[in-house]
């Protein structure tokens, strides 16, 4: 098994999940290209004939040109901001404070932003290069090559700024900005289940903590982001400990309580606390904002955020939380191909001396059903579909612990349902929602009757 994780995961995570590392590199590229390309305009400049299918013009033409270039593409890139910041603040307010992430990382936005701003940069660069016969005791001189192709880019920038406004009335909608969630999630869970086949990680329970062993406070608050898992092991190796993780990705991590826990393997000998709370400040990454880098329950948080605040009151619309459940659905599927999704990490003599939690099916399903079904308690539709999610997730289940989770939900949503009927529906047809989430689980499936 190869330990994963180190600096160039948290320096590659870093740089995706940043809105400026594009833009500023095609800015770079810019400024580099205006100053190397006056420098060729005056090499393959020969005599008064200008180089065929460039500009034609004069020192002013061109300063004209370049002039009108920079000036129209800032306006047209502070409108572009301004758009930007009102899809996050619609995105935020309306449906999940969490899907800024998402904007943040949409290559369509960074391009766009990059390719204006690269214009703009170019134009500048290429205007100071510019000579006047007048202004100087050399001749004249306009780099034409360099003219022209600040032409192209600001032909570039129209079709940029047309591609962003289309490319954002696509992203305002919420029904893109689920999937765009659960494509996210798909890709995390697809990795995660790859990287536990690959080390043959049994998919089972950890072992539990001894009594001897130790807390491991942490230094620091935060989420759990990431574990470092070859820098964490070699220092455990050197003392012969054991560790194990006391959060899951994702769950908050308060500066000052326990964080691991640590044991020596015979358990006569005092690991060395100090230095291992050092080391997981070192090599676990917390961060003030969630990641879905290791964490697979990260996209139904999202999903959930959503049907959530579409059931509140000021928002109402539980046609959302509907399709929200849809994809929760489909998520749970995938997620139902593990009981569990825990590492563990084994030393070169053998020993699993890191032990990293993550999440199970049953605390999966909980996350994805238990806030809607009180949010929706009284709406007929969303009590429906979660009748029919959890029928769904009773087929898809692989495990009998699986199937119990489901029960145990199924039975919750039933005597809530029944205490508090939804609208137009009777005892009998909470019963017979309630049976078809019981023959699913049988392997008998049947169309949910109302």
């Amino acid at each position: 098994m190869t330990p994963r994780g180190g600096a160039w995961s948290r320096l590659r995570d870093s740089f995706t999940g940043a809105l400026w590392p594009l833009p500023t590199a095609l800015i770079v590229l810019a400024f580099a290209l205006g100053l190397v390309l006056p420098i060729f305009d005056e090499i393959l400049n020969t005599g008064e004939e200008p180089l065929a299918l460039v500009f034609e013009g004069g020192p002013s033409a061109a300063r004209g040109i370049l002039s009108t270039i920079a000036g129209s593409i800032i306006s047209v890139t502070t409108l572009l901001f301004s758009l930007t910041i009102v899809t996050l603040q619609l995105a935020s307010s309306q449906y999940s404070p969490r899907l800024l992430q998402t904007f943040v990382r949409d290559r369509v936005v960074q391009v766009c932003l990059g390719v204006l701003l690269a214009t703009f940069v170019y134009a500048l660069v290429v205007l100071r290069s510019v000579r006047s016969a007048d202004e100087s005791g050399e001749s004249a001189f306009v780099p034409r090559l360099s003219v022209t192709v600040g032409f192209l880019f600001a032909l570039a920038s129209v079709a940029a700024l047309v591609t962003f406004l289309a490319h954002q009335t696509r992203q305002l909608r919420v029904e893109t900005m689920m999937r765009q969630v659960h494509a996210e999630s798909t890709d995390t869970i697809e990795r995660l289940a790859t990287q536990l086949q690959a080390d043959e990680q049994p998919d089972g329970p950890l072992s539990a903590v001894p009594a001897h062993a130790r807390p491991l406070c942490a230094r620091a608050s935060g989420f759990l982001v990431r574990t470092d898992e070859g820098p964490l092991l070699e220092a455990l190796s050197g003392c012969g400990a054991v560790l194990r993780l006391d959060r899951r990705p994702g769950e908050s991590v308060v500066e000052g309580t326990p964080l691991a826990w640590v044991w020596s393997d015979g358990g006569t000998v005092e690991p060395p606390v100090g230095d291992l709370e050092a080391a997981l400040q070192r090599h676990v990454a917390l961060s003030f904002e969630r990641s879905p880098a290791a964490d697979p329950s990260y996209g139904l948080r999202k999903l959930v955020d959503i049907a959530a605040r579409a059931l509140s009151p000021g928002i109402n619309d539980p046609t959302t939380a509907v399709h929200a459940l849809s994809h929760i659905s489909a998520l749970m599927g995938r997620l139902s191909s593990r009981e569990t999704w825990h590492r563990r990490v084994a030393a070169d003599d053998g020993v699993h001396r890191l032990l990293l939690p993550s999440w199970d099916h049953a605390a999966l399903l909980d996350l994805s059903v238990t806030q809607i079904r009180s949010y929706g308690r009284q709406d007929t539709t969303i009590v429906e579909r979660l009748f029919a999610v959890l029928a769904e997730a009773g087929w898809q289940a692989r495990t009998e612990r699986q199937r119990q989770a489901v029960l145990k939900h199924c039975a919750a949503l039933t005597a809530q349902s029944l205490e508090e009927l939804p609208a137009g529906r009777t005892e009998q047809d909470v019963r017979r929602l309630a049976e078809a989430v019981e023959r699913a689980l049988a392997g008998r499936w049947e169309p949910l009757q109302t």
